[in-house]
């Protein structure tokens, strides 16, 4: 560690396998037909293909081969072998490129005079994922800076290049005046808020997905940002200075792994875990599966553990052997993928837990659950799924090469997003999830009883309701996704469901004919939906953040983002496909990331910030 001035990027390059020597002079084409071709050109339709690897920044697969999706699988390939592999795929000659960091030029960074000093959570922000402890994801009035008269007139005022990655990193969180935003690459960005100039850049070694959160910290109240990584690494950094303050490791199973934000409370920091083993699956050899998904709380002072809960009550134990005679284990699975909410006046913390990834399946993957704060002791479980084990080697068409997949494979309908504790104006509180299944329901936060479901629309294995949700005090904006169950122009849309009964507000399709001659482009909307009073943002596939208007779904704004851009920080850059992170609002400002390479949707590497144009 030094300090320097989806879920589903998981399939990336996952069935690969690689000789345990390296040769003195790699042959990118030859590795690659020999371990790769098979999956990436046809068995699984769930890779991206050979044409959209050729889109990648080569970094991005070495870093995808380091300390990500194929970590496993690559582990014995040198670092000669993973070059050439990532070079011959993207075209890019041998000595072209270099470090990440390398890219940034000393122009990027904010002169003296130009940073940011703030050292105290003052004035509004958009801290962590849900803009709250609720995860509500609805931005108040004061707090926003805009009205829905201006959202018609936002213009771009600045992008940020994010070098080496073909994915947008972690979804941007601002507070205390600056940006805090992760990347795929390792680097972790501060930046200030209002110019896009970096004030520090502290490097965490491997890929970082996971949503920041800055706390006031210890009797000294240090401002200290929290982030999680593809290694399971929890970090804690000085927020004004970037100097590093504590590392601590969660989860000690070789594909662990931190996808949903950080939270902090009343001096503790609470981190959802997840993993990579799903992918690991689909080796015929490997024997499937061991992880348990976790909610650890921390002491976010010295990051030792206060208390760590499984979602799966059973410990994993050998099961059968599979098809190819490799020893099985279950339960395992149930992973969480997204940020906790908490409540503090019930004591309660809920997540949203995924499905299994081997036999069997138990009662506690694909439901809500409500955990005592103080202890992390499970107080209620409500499932909405039965029987669902499922993973990746689930999607080869081959029925002969499903060596991994169980008997009986569920259909993969995860609580993927955050939960949402919601107050209405009539006293009552509920908890939403979100289901990949494309059904909103609505639980009593009490008991974990079931007030409502509704159908939103169809889902899938990255369908229905992927990364989240806006709510307000009368209703929930739900996106459907379904980009690789449906083609452009079906898939996607945007519905407002009535809080107090489950009924339908509106419904609006997704918006037609704007994918044309775009290779990876898709309708559907799985990112995060945003919202504000009067006004919901949506990002979609397609490349394109929009506005809707709250009342009537009507787009109010629409913008591009599949294009290059002229960077504040002078890496070249250009937007892409928008899922995963949402847009955060505040002070009058929109910022949101554009670009997500897996499936072979459209690669980017940009952070693009919007205000009030004249």
């Amino acid at each position: 560690m030094r300090l320097v001035s989806c879920r589903f990027t998981l399939l990336l390059l996952a069935c690969c396998t690689f000789p345990l020597s390296a040769q003195p002079a790699p042959d990118g084409d030859a590795l690659y037909r020999k371990h790769c071709a098979g999956c990436h050109e046809g068995s699984l339709p769930l890779m991206p293909g050979r044409e959209a690897l050729r889109a990648y920044d080569p970094r991005a697969i070495v870093a995808a081969m380091t300390s990500f999706s194929m970590v496993r699988q690559a582990a014995a390939l040198s670092p000669a072998e993973r070059r050439a592999v990532a070079e011959f795929l993207t075209g890019t000659p041998a000595g072209s490129y270099g470090p990440a960091l390398a890219e940034i030029p000393a122009s990027a960074y904010c002169a003296a005079n130009a940073k940011t000093t703030q050292a105290t959570l003052a004035g509004a922000a958009w801290n962590g994922w849900g803009a709250g402890l609720a995860n509500t994801r609805f931005q108040t009035a004061a707090a926003a800076g805009l009205t829905t008269a201006e959202v018609p007139r936002l213009k771009l005022k600045w992008a940020f290049g994010v070098p080496g990655v073909a994915s947008s990193g972690s979804q941007a969180t601002i507070a205390a005046g600056r940006v805090f935003l992760g990347s795929m690459s390792g680097l972790f960005f501060a930046l200030n808020a209002q110019s896009g100039c970096i004030e520090w850049v502290f490097d965490a070694g491997v890929g970082i997905r996971s949503t920041p959160t800055v706390a006031e910290v210890g009797p000294n109240k240090t401002l200290t940002v929290f982030f999680g990584d593809t290694n399971a690494q929890v970090f804690a950094v000085d927020a004004v200075s970037g100097k590093p303050v504590w590392k601590v490791k969660l989860d000690q199973h070789p594909n662990a792994m931190i996808t949903g934000g950080t939270v902090y409370h009343d001096g503790r920091l609470y981190v959802p875990v997840a993993s990579l083993e799903e992918a690991a699956a689909v080796i015929a050899t490997y024997p499937c599966c061991s992880f348990r998904g976790s909610l650890v709380a921390l002491d976010a002072v010295n990051g030792k553990t206060v208390w760590q809960t499984f979602t799966l009550r059973q410990s994993t134990k050998p099961t059968i052997k599979s098809r190819a005679g490799v020893q099985n284990y279950g339960p395992s699975g149930a992973a969480i993928w997204s940020a906790p909410t908490l409540d503090p006046a019930r004591n309660r913390i809920y997540v949203g837990v995924g499905d299994n990834y081997s036999s069997p399946a138990v009662d506690t993957s694909d439901s809500i659950m409500a955990l005592e704060l103080s202890t992390g002791h499970i107080i209620w479980v409500s499932q909405a799924l039965k029987g669902d084990a499922w993973n990746v080697s689930c999607s080869i068409p081959d029925a002969a090469g499903r060596t991994n997949c169980p008997e009986g494979a569920g259909p993969d309908h995860d609580f993927g997003s955050s939960p949402a504790l919601v107050s209405m104006a009539n006293g009552k509180s509920m908890v939403l999830g979100g289901q990949k299944s494309g059904v909103l329901h609505a639980f009593n936060p009490d008991t974990g009883a079931l007030l409502w479901s509704t159908r939103i629309g169809e889902g899938g294995v990255i369908g229905g309701i992927e990364w989240g949700f806006a709510v307000d005090g009368t209703a929930a904006y739900v996106s459907l996704s379904n980009a690789m169950e449906k083609p452009a122009g079906e898939a996607g849309g945007l519905t407002a469901v009535r809080l107090s009964d489950g009924g339908i507000v509106w419904a609006v399709p997704p918006v037609q004919g704007t994918c044309a001659n775009r290779p990876g482009c898709n309708s559907g909307q799985p990112a995060a939906v945003s919202g504000m009073p009067g006004v919901i943002f949506s990002g979609s596939v397609d490349g394109h953040l929009r506005a809707y208007d709250v009342s009537s779904g009507k787009v109010i704004w629409d913008f591009d983002t599949a294009r290059k851009f002229d960077t504040a920080n002078g890496v070249a850059a250009k937007g892409g496909a928008l899922n995963g992170p949402g847009a955060t609002i505040v002070n009058g400002m929109v910022y949101v990331n554009s670009g997500y390479a897996s499936f072979g949707f459209m690669p980017g590497n940009v952070l693009l910030a919007f205000a009030v144009g004249l």
